[in-house]
């Protein structure tokens, strides 16, 4: 008996040993994981800060690839009317142009067979297209103008109703001074000169200089509502309507675009 007492006592010494030195090992392994966790934890922190960043970017980049279309959109609309203003080689435009300059004696070019018939009717007593309003006597100019002054001479007699020396002293404006920046304001004068004096199919044609050719001038859109006009006063309505909406539509911020809207209503 005392034996077996004996033989037992190391036995469990050494079971409390042992679980004594396990205790240690789990505690340590413990510790270890608590701080792989934290570690874990901080690198989760980090990553979604830089995911939730990411996120916003896209987001910013989405938003500004949004806001390049719309302006894509905006710049397509607004080259496919300019694009009608300045080319217009097959639509009716072209050839009511075209006729005029034929009734005007300016092209040996017959007229096209398949276009719009013109606004200018025959006189329905002769069988004839009514003559061109009479044009005064060109008086030569008293006093030899150079630059600019050839300018404000051609505005001053414009504003005496004098159109024919108007012109004149316009056209040896734009002759003298070809790269002139002055140059569209003077062409804009020439029509306005043959509109003042009633004969709107030339004023339609010094107008459409003014439009194709000096697409950046401030004098552009009161040409177009001007021509718009022209048509309108020869009974042209299909084409005065087309140019009242190319005022709006080009420049819709000008007091011109706000008597256009007056005129399509």
């Amino acid at each position: 008996m005392n034996v077996r007492k004996i033989l037992l006592f190391p036995c469990l010494l050494l079971s409390a040993c042992a679980t004594h030195s396990d205790m240690v090992y789990v505690q340590g392994e413990v510790s270890k994981l608590k701080q792989d966790s934290e570690a874990i934890k901080t690198q989760s922190a980090g990553s979604y800060s830089e995911i939730t960043q990411y996120r916003e970017e896209l987001a910013s980049v989405k938003g500004g690839l949004e806001e390049l279309r719309h302006d894509y959109s905006a710049s397509q609309k607004r080259f496919d009317v300019e694009d009608s203003l300045m080319v217009r080689k097959s639509d009716a435009f072209e050839a009511r142009l075209a006729r005029i300059e034929q009734y005007l004696g300016l092209s040996e070019t017959p007229a096209l067979p398949n276009a719009p018939q013109a606004a200018v009717v025959a006189d329905s007593t002769k069988g004839k297209p009514p003559a061109p309003p009479a044009v005064k006597a060109e008086k030569p100019a008293a006093t030899v103008a150079t630059g600019e002054e050839l300018l404000k001479e051609g505005v001053a007699k414009l504003k005496k109703s004098d159109n024919a020396g108007a012109r004149e002293s316009l056209a040896a404006f734009m002759t003298k001074n070809p790269k002139s920046p002055l140059v569209a304001d003077a062409q804009f004068y020439v029509a306005e000169s043959y509109f003042n004096e009633k004969w709107y199919e030339k004023a339609i044609l010094e107008y459409q200089v003014v439009i194709a050719k000096y697409t950046k001038s401030a004098r552009r859109a009161a040409a177009l509502y001007k021509q718009a006009v022209s048509f309108e006063k020869i009974g042209d309505a299909a084409n005065a309507k087309a140019r009242f909406k190319d005022v709006v539509s080009v420049y819709p911020k000008s007091p011109e675009a706000a008597l256009a809207k007056k005129k399509l209503q």
